[in-house]
C-alpha cells in the first residue's frame, strides 16, 4: 500500500516545478471582431463609427482625418519574452466631410511588429549628455 502511495505522489510532486511554465494568452489594445467591421460602411459619419467602434486608439490628421483602432495578442511561457501572436490595426479613413471614405486592416503580415510598450520617438539632431549640455550652454549663453 505504501508503494502504491508513492507512485503516485512522486509524479505529482515531479511536477509541480513545471506548473508555472504553462503559456498564458494577453490581449491589449481596443479589439475589432469582423462584425463590428461589417456594421461600418463606406459613407458612415464620424459618429455613427465611434458608436459601433467606439473612440479610437489614435488619430491622425496627415492626408484627411483617420482612425486607428490596434490590438495586440501575446503569449508568454513562465518568465520567457512573450511572443506576438496576432497584431491588428484596423485604420478608418474620412473625406473633408466627416464621412467614412475608406477602410483599412491590417495584420501582422502586412508590415514589421510595432511595439506599443515605448513611449520614446526618436528625434532629428544630436543627443548630447548632461556635461556636453552644461558646456554647450557656457560657450552660448542664448541657447
Amino acid at each position: 500500500m505504501r508503494l502504491k502511495a508513492h507512485a503516485v505522489l512522486l509524479p505529482i510532486l515531479l511536477s509541480l516545478p513545471l506548473a508555472g511554465c504553462f503559456t498564458k494568452t494577453y490581449t491589449r489594445g481596443h479589439v475589432i471582431t469582423n462584425d463590428m467591421l461589417s456594421q461600418v460602411q463606406v459613407g458612415s459619419s464620424k459618429e455613427q463609427t465611434e458608436l459601433v467602434l467606439g473612440s479610437p486608439s489614435t488619430r491622425s490628421n496627415l492626408n484627411g482625418e483617420a482612425y486607428y483602432y490596434i490590438s495586440q495578442v501575446t503569449e508568454t511561457t513562465a518568465f520567457l519574452a512573450p511572443d506576438i501572436v496576432e497584431q491588428r490595426i484596423v485604420a478608418v479613413y474620412f473625406d473633408e466631410d466627416g464621412f467614412v471614405r475608406d477602410l483599412g486592416n491590417y495584420g501582422l503580415q502586412d508590415g514589421k511588429v510595432v511595439d506599443f510598450r515605448t513611449r520614446r520617438t526618436r528625434t532629428g539632431g544630436a543627443d548630447y549628455g548632461f556635461l556636453t549640455q552644461i558646456l554647450r550652454g557656457a560657450r552660448n549663453p542664448t541657447l
